[in-house]
């Protein structure tokens, strides 16, 4: 990928100060790649770009144009850099104005003024020339009819510039609404005006009277050559030749040029008429090239002609041409059609959704291209769901589903990866249809879903339209459409998660459905009992498919369904596992040839079973969840109240030979807690103890040449953040638990710290003041949970380190450590478990 541009830099403007249109040079650095790389160009506010004249990267040529600014930067914006700095500046001088009935020692030309930006003389009014506000205050109009005025001053004007003007007419017509105060100010002012005209006859004789020396001179001079050349001889007078001589070249050259101007007349003419053949050939041609165009799948040039056509004949009353263009409007109608009826196609990608889109905005299609394909989405999304339901698509073959699923889902989740890992071939003959079945529908909305949200995302911020549709004011109209529809809206969405959730509950739950839904959503009356293992997958599949629409930021109460499921999903679970467990105990008893009762069981027995389930089931769920920690919590809990709570019951009841029951249990429940604490720290410190050497030597970092120490790296802060992670994780679970497991945490940490440092083979002096700077840092900030290992570690590590004989080395190293414990210290607030409460489960 190329690089970016630097932003253009402006050094140099000549001249540096001007009036209005007046044409400068501007030189500098990066000013663009070209005429159409220059976007922008600002003088003292004014926006040039009209004028602007790109002559390299180095110099353009422009005109200033009237700013409000008298002096201001030269601002240069191309594509490739972007917006630009100046280093000079530009005075803009204000030309004194000189009115039509102000007195002048030079000449002013009342009727034509040259226009620099076109280089070209235009015309003015001298009306344009005079004053438009006299009495110099506010005009505030009145509502004065002027039919009214013409009859309340019958053959007068509000005009001040008419014969017949009416000082009370212009007053009424202008200033009806001023106070008197401002009369009385508009009174003084004509005052002025009249004391200058007055005192301004003298100065403008004083300032002229060089001018009307010379020119008095120049008649005297004229007057005595007339006089000598004999005036009252009219033939072969000196005005006489004069005329004669300039008649004959005036001849000379009409002669001379006659045939090239002559030429030149036909050559305009032919030029004329071939523009205007040019443009009824593309008319004419127009039909059958939008045919070939449509053929070939080129809709933005049909687009482009079609305007084209429609602002040049659009209007026209030429017979011939309103028969073609007539036809041209048949075939874009046609067009029209053809667009709409790819756009209601499905399935289809969410681009080519959007390109259609525009098309037809552009095309000035009627009706809401946008909100129709909205709709077709939905009602396309209920019946791709509804295929899935047994008796409707063959479940162990069919894969074109999947497929269409996920057609069109482009963009990763945020919480990365697929919903499951990769499955063995032999995937659709061990899994259950309820399992399969679960899989595909949230497949199905997943791949869908999430596009289908930012079609209508797109409508609602008006980015589905194009440049020529936000100025034919398709983007405000598109989000007041959307502003109208956010409840239709958010009741597709109510009835697409109320669809998975009741085909879900269909497979799984049907006795959770109103009567009149079972035949819709249910089927299932051959379906297999499911265990426990396969629930947990569910109950994975559908929380997948819930996080996935949370982080597409769909409001939580259209979710709230999926949520509600969830919930009863892991009841019922919990209620098979149960069962099954029990059932293995009691098969178990029989085999043991334990006693039993006329109930079933005797007490023990039921004791046993109790305990067994429980360790059992919490074995299965931990294996299928990443809630290590609330398993080992669980556990805990087990241990401390519940089995010994049971076994003193049946003591003191008279109940023997409960001690090995109890113990087994417990040394169960404590080698399942093992194991789930041994997982949770595996997985919780592996990370934080490894990212620790990247973060170290990132930037290149060297050891032996380093720079002196400002301060604790980002490193360990991102450590220490992680650290502060599963504190606050575990923390919500059990107050109980926290130091057991972050003691192991920061042992882990302490004991990569220390490899690293005994792994560096020689230290600077800076390389020294760093590291026992981060160690320091690193081993006061979790000095709580520092255990007889980790306090092991740190002193093996620093003893790896030279040590400190400066004084102001050791300074420095106590102002650094200070520096980090107040920059930290809101967030090293929490390893303080006396200063915070318990969060509420």
């Amino acid at each position: 990928m190329s690089r970016a541009r630097q932003p253009p830099l402006v050094t140099g403007i000549s001249p540096k100060e001007g009036a209005a249109w007046t044409k400068v040079t501007i030189r500098g650095e990066n000013l663009g790649t070209g005429p159409a790389d220059l976007i922008g160009l600002s003088i003292c506010g004014h926006n040039c770009l009209l004028t602007a004249e790109w002559m390299s990267a180095s110099k353009i040529v422009c005109r200033v144009g009237p700013a409000k600014d008298d002096k201001g930067e030269i601002i240069v914006t191309t594509k490739s850099g972007g917006l630009g700095t100046s280093t000079v500046s530009f005075k803009l001088l204000r030309p004194e104005r000189i009115g039509i009935l102000d007195q002048s020692a030079v000449w002013v030309d009342e009727m034509n003024y040259y226009d620099m930006r076109t280089d070209r003389n235009k015309g003015i009014s001298p009306l344009s020339l005079r004053p438009s506000n006299p009495l110099g205050i506010d005009i505030d109009k009145g509502k004065i009819p002027q039919s009214d005025m013409e009859l309340t001053f019958p053959g007068m004007s509000g005009d001040f510039t008419s014969e017949n003007f009416s000082a009370t007419w212009y007053l009424i017509e202008n200033h009806a609404g001023s106070s008197f105060e401002q009369l009385k100010i508009a009174a003084s002012n004509l005052k002025k005006q009249a004391t200058k005209k007055n005192e301004g006859s003298l100065a403008y004789v004083k300032g002229g009277l060089s001018t009307f020396f010379e020119a008095q001179d120049a008649l005297a001079a004229i007057h005595q050559r007339l006089e000598s050349d004999g005036t009252e001889r009219v033939e072969g007078s000196m005005t006489q030749r004069l005329e004669n001589i300039l008649n004959r070249a005036s001849d000379t050259a009409d002669t001379l040029f006659q045939e090239v101007l002559g030429r030149k007349d036909k050559a305009d003419s032919t030029r004329n008429a071939l523009n205007v053949l040019q443009r009824f050939k593309f008319l004419f041609n127009l039909p059958l090239n939008i045919e070939r165009n449509i053929q070939k799948g080129d809709y933005d040039v049909v687009i482009n002609d079609y305007e084209k056509a429609k602002s040049l004949f659009g209007n026209t009353e030429v017979p011939v041409f309103k028969k073609v263009y007539a036809e041209v409007e048949t075939r874009i109608g046609a067009l029209r059609s053809l667009l709409l009826e790819k756009l209601l196609q499905t399935p289809s990608t969410l681009h080519d959704q959007k390109r259609y889109i525009r098309y037809l905005s552009d095309l000035h299609a009627p009706g809401d291209p946008a909100w129709q394909c909205i709709y077709a989405q939905h009602k396309w999304i209920l019946q791709l769901m509804q295929n899935l339901g047994v008796g409707a698509l063959d479940l162990e073959g069919d894969t074109r589903l999947l497929a269409l699923g996920r057609l069109s889902h482009t963009a990763s989740l945020k919480r990365g990866g697929s919903l499951r890992t990769p499955r063995p071939s032999t995937w659709r003959f061990e899994t259950p249809q309820q399992v399969q079945f679960v899989e595909k529908l949230s497949d199905v909305v997943i791949g869908q879903l999430p596009n289908f949200w930012k079609l209508w995302i797109s409508y609602v911020n008006g980015s589905l339209f194009s440049e020529t549709g936000e100025k034919s004011g398709q983007v405000e109209k598109s989000k007041k459409n959307a502003r109208q529809r956010q409840n239709d809206f958010k009741k597709m969405i109510e009835e697409i998660t109320n669809r998975l959730v009741k085909l879900i509950r269909g497979a799984l739950l049907p006795t959770t459905l109103p009567q009149g839904e079972l035949n819709l959503f249910g089927g299932w009356e051959n379906k297999t009992e499911l265990t426990g293992a396969w629930l947990t997958q569910i109950i994975h599949t559908v929380r997948a498919c819930h996080d996935a629409l949370s982080s597409m930021e769909i409001p939580n109460d259209l979710l709230q369904v999926i949520h509600d499921l969830l919930l009863e999903l892991r009841v019922h679970c919990l209620m098979v596992t149960l069962l099954h467990t029990t059932e293995d105990v009691k098969r178990l008893a029989e085999k043991e040839d334990w006693v039993v009762d006329n109930e079933g069981i005797t007490a023990l027995v039921r004791l046993s079973l109790h305990q067994a389930v429980f360790i059992n089931c919490l074995e299965q769920l931990s294996t299928k969840t990443d809630r290590d920690i609330d398993t080992s919590h669980n556990c805990q809990y087990l241990e401390r109240h519940t089995f010994l709570n049971l076994a003193d019951h049946f003591e003191k009841h008279g109940f023997t030979g409960t001690e090995k029951i109890t113990r087994v249990s417990v040394d169960a429940v404590r080698e399942l807690d093992r194991k789930l604490f041994e997982s949770y720290i595996e997985r919780r410190a592996d990370p934080i103890a490894g990212s620790l050497e990247p973060g170290i030597y990132a930037g290149y970092f060297d050891w032996r040449d380093c720079q002196t120490p400002t301060g604790v790296r980002n490193y360990l802060k991102e450590a220490l953040v992680n650290i502060i992670t599963v504190h606050a994780e575990v923390f919500t679970v059990s107050k109980d638990l926290v130091p057991r497991v972050l003691s192991k945490i920061v042992e882990s940490v302490a004991d990569e710290m220390c490899r690293l440092m005994q792994c560096v083979s020689s230290f600077s002096k800076n390389g020294a003041l760093q590291a026992r700077l981060e160690l320091c840092a690193l081993r006061d900030a979790i000095a709580a949970y520092l255990n007889a290992e980790s306090n092991a570690s740190f002193k093996l590590a620093l003893d790896a380190l030279p040590q400190l004989h400066s004084g102001a080395d050791k300074k420095l190293l106590e102002e650094l450590l200070n520096k980090f414990k107040s920059s930290m210290q809101l967030q090293l607030t929490c390893f303080q478990p006396s200063s915070v409460q318990p969060v509420k489960r």
